[in-house]
């Protein structure tokens, strides 16, 4: 279902109102909602969250990629605007269980892959896949009969760590598609072709307000959100490697165990902000304060388990004021 950032109601309950839930609200992507497949449905029971298709999420971001994402603000002197945000790519990581789809780089060993997160002065993409990504540990792989040596988060099939200023990056769909003619995986795979571990960090900084609104510092605050890209939580990701993936009959259409929804909402699972300074975004009458830093602990402990260096991240902290 699409929405004008106007549907907001801003003045409706001003004790539940925040502008931080109304950014949070604005960005979070809705997506087309696909059939799952029965054997999916059986073996997780009703708990999983519906299936999506990695290109449906990147349309999302299309035209919020080149005219922004409209946020309704209530400014403090009771007027308002529509404050818009450019999303960028901030990281990536996509984990698979199915190895015939992950590409292979012969020679590329489990040293390299060692520090999955690690920055540089550029931008970085993967090449090595998983600890046993050599051609030596695929044969060793062979001979035992074992299918799974590697990463227990499964196999990396690719990962992106944004380190350049974030007014000099290109808008996410554009970069996605770069991605992609080396990763085609990015425009191809399902959500339950992903492990519980795939995830994506997206920044959002401020480029225009409608109408111009000067004065107001706190329209300069920036946020990093992030999603996870799998159908699969966590706790079912033992499961995983005996669950078949999406199979072609069930690849269209909409999700039947809910009857009548036919999109899904992909919320932020963590978030972080920078220059958020003043009353302007939390409502004191809501408990937007604890959600901060709810998300805040999120983000850390995401990025702790899977062991990723997070140049963005790392950003925001070193500059938080509270």
């Amino acid at each position: 279902m699409t929405f004008s950032p106007w549907d907001f109601p801003l003045l409706s309950d001003a004790n539940k109102y925040s502008n931080l839930q109304c950014f949070l609200k604005s960005v979070t992507p809705t997506v087309p909602s696909k059939r799952l497949p029965k054997n999916i449905l059986h073996s997780l029971g009703k708990d999983i969250v519906g299936c999506f298709s990695l290109s449906s999420l990147w349309k999302f971001y299309t035209e919020r990629s080149i005219f922004g994402a409209g946020v309704p603000i209530l400014l403090n002197n009771g007027d308002s605007c529509l404050q818009y945000y450019c999303p960028s790519l901030s990281a990536l990581q996509i984990y698979i269980k199915n190895p015939t789809v992950s590409p292979r780089m012969e020679g590329k060993g489990g040293a390299e892959n060692q520090e999955r997160g690690s920055s540089s002065d550029e931008s970085e993409l993967s090449i090595s896949f998983s600890d046993n990504s050599s051609k030596s540990s695929d044969i060793t792989s062979d001979e035992t009969g074992e299918t799974d040596h590697g990463d227990p988060f499964g196999d990396l099939y690719c990962q992106y760590n944004e380190t350049i200023s974030p007014y000099d990056r290109i808008p996410l769909t554009e970069k996605i598609k770069e991605l992609a003619n080396e990763y085609p995986g990015l425009m191809k795979f399902q959500s339950t072709d992903l492990s519980p571990y795939s995830w994506i960090a997206i920044a959002w900084y401020p480029i225009y307000q409608i109408p111009l609104t000067k004065n107001v510092k706190e329209l300069s605050a920036c946020f990093l959100t992030f999603h996870h890209l799998s159908s699969f939580k966590e706790e079912q990701s033992k499961m995983f490697p005996f669950i078949n993936c999406v199979e072609k009959e069930h690849t269209g259409g909409v999700c039947r165990d809910h009857e009548e929804k036919s999109e899904i909402a992909v919320p932020p699972f963590a978030a972080l902000t920078y220059k958020m300074n003043g009353e302007l975004w939390m409502n004191p009458a809501t408990s937007d304060q604890e959600k901060i830093a709810s998300y805040l602990d999120a983000a850390s402990s995401w990025l702790k388990l899977l062991d990723f260096n997070h140049h963005d991240f790392n950003f925001f902290i070193s500059r938080r004021r509270f």
